[in-house]
């Protein structure tokens, strides 16, 4: 294996990071209008996130940052094609971060509501419009000879890219839902545990139509196995869910969406980004990587940082790791 093919799996082990952590995330954010009765198990809801969803967008950040470093083409040609929904996507993640940080600082029913809806709009917006993005990036975009996006935003806007961002969601959805049966105690915890025994057959259809449309349209036998081990975890995720045993439910539902992301990065090798005009013109793992010396300092960088911040996020999840109810709430004043 040579540095660029490491940086092309590092990146996709990156982003198979940001989905699994940032997925419960987005999915309890979802769960605030859909589960919680009213306010105050809505703040239970935002505190069993509240000490990490911060360190979960680290993920992203690092995600980004390899792809500029380690392959600037593909960086800008992806950033450029798919300039309108990243826009989008970062604007949703600010007001998502005001949400957290704006609702309580005031007491009018009207200002706690209204930041709470966005809260909810913007968790399930995110999920959506990255699926929409990664299954144009498999299916492939008009890229010319240059190796510039040469289409419009309408050719976003397709069935295949559609159902990739309402399976993105479900299973976020569902994730978030496991999540919140395992840190919570209560009536809360046996709603959670009931909404992800109904929400588990909706993500399952969606999931399984999406990665049977990816397997006919760019798989190979590593995405074939990718999608069985996905569909074969939500079938676990069920199981364990109906048997209370949420820490299992937990581990499958990642299991999930991380399986479901290495099919995805599976069916784009070699290339990085296909061209959807002419094959000849793809991006590949060669022609859009950074020199030789760039990625073995680089990879130096990383094996350094990266310890670093798995070991810092262990010890945030560890810290945090206890059960909340209403009654650990205290009184809103």
């Amino acid at each position: 294996m040579g540095l660029n093919d490491f940086w092309f799996l590092l990146i996709a082990v990156l982003w198979t990071g940001y989905f699994f952590l940032e997925g419960f995330d987005f999915g309890v954010g979802i769960l605030t209008r859909l589960l919680a009765r009213d306010r105050q198990e809505r703040r239970v809801l935002i505190n069993i996130i509240g000490p990490v969803w911060d360190g979960n967008e680290v993920w992203l950040i690092t995600a980004a940052g390899a792809m500029f470093a380690a392959f600037p083409v593909w960086y800008a040609t992806f950033f450029s094609g798919f300039y309108l929904l990243l826009v989008l996507i970062l604007l949703l993640l600010i007001v998502r971060v005001l949400s957290f940080e704006y609702r309580h600082k005031r007491p009018e029913e009207s200002w706690q509501r209204n930041w709470e809806w966005v809260l909810f709009a913007s968790s399930l917006l995110l999920p959506f419009l990255w699926g929409m993005i990664f299954a144009n990036l498999v299916h492939g975009v008009p890229i010319n000879s240059h190796q510039d996006y040469a289409g419009s935003p309408a050719d976003l806007l397709n069935w295949y890219a559609v159902l990739g961002g309402l399976a993105f969601t479900a299973l976020c959805t569902l994730h978030g839902a496991v999540f919140t049966a395992l840190k919570t105690v209560g009536e809360i915890r046996g709603r959670a545990r009931a909404f992800a025994a109904r929400s588990a057959a909706v993500t399952g259809v969606l999931a399984a139509a999406f990665l049977v449309w990816l397997q006919t349209d760019r798989g190979n036998g590593a995405t074939l196995i990718a999608a069985c081990v996905a569909l074969a975890a939500l079938v676990g995720a069920f199981a364990a869910n109906t048997r209370t045993r949420e820490g299992w439910a937990f581990a499958f539902t990642g299991a999930a969406i991380a399986a479901t992301v290495a099919a995805l990065f599976l069916s784009l090798a070699p290339d990085v980004m296909p061209s959807s005009l002419n094959f000849a013109w793809d991006l590949t793992i060669d022609n859009a990587a950074s020199g030789a010396y760039t990625l073995k300092v680089m990879t130096w960088v990383a094996g350094f940082m990266t310890p670093l911040i798995l070991l810092y996020q262990g010890w945030t999840y560890w810290v945090f790791r206890k059960r909340l109810g209403t009654q650990h709430i205290a009184e809103a004043h």
